[in-house]
């Protein structure tokens, strides 16, 4: 078993509706998001899957945030744009695109400051 790592970066502002703290008001973060693929085996040419197609794939999804305020955007509608919220998202869009018979998404992690991460897996 072999495992694909892609990481990526956006900037983003937010606030967390309901949250009891700082992190209510709006503010922004320079956020940092890796990709974990686990393959069974790799092709004829010793890969599992191409790094770039990943990456584009990524960079599409997170193009949607990319300088924005992200409690305005359709895909947080009735939900705080929290890291938890962020990583399921790229996980979902993301799952639909890398359909590599025997590769499969594993986890998304998204780090929102360089000492605190949520991981979302299946």
């Amino acid at each position: 078993m072999y495992k694909l790592n892609v990481t990526s970066q956006f900037s983003s502002a937010h606030k967390l509706e309901g949250y009891d703290g700082p992190c209510k008001n709006l503010h922004g973060h320079n956020w940092k998001v890796r990709v974990g693929i686990l393959c069974e085996k790799t092709n004829e040419i010793g890969l599992t899957i191409d790094f770039g197609k990943v990456k584009k794939h990524l960079e599409e999804i997170i193009n949607i945030f990319d300088h924005s305020f992200l409690n305005d955007l359709p895909c947080f509608e009735n939900k705080n744009p929290t890291s938890e919220n962020i990583a399921k998202f790229i996980f979902t869009e993301l799952s639909k695109k890398i359909n590599i018979k025997g590769c499969i998404l594993s986890e998304v992690e998204v780090w929102e400051s360089d000492k605190t991460s949520m991981t979302y897996f299946e």
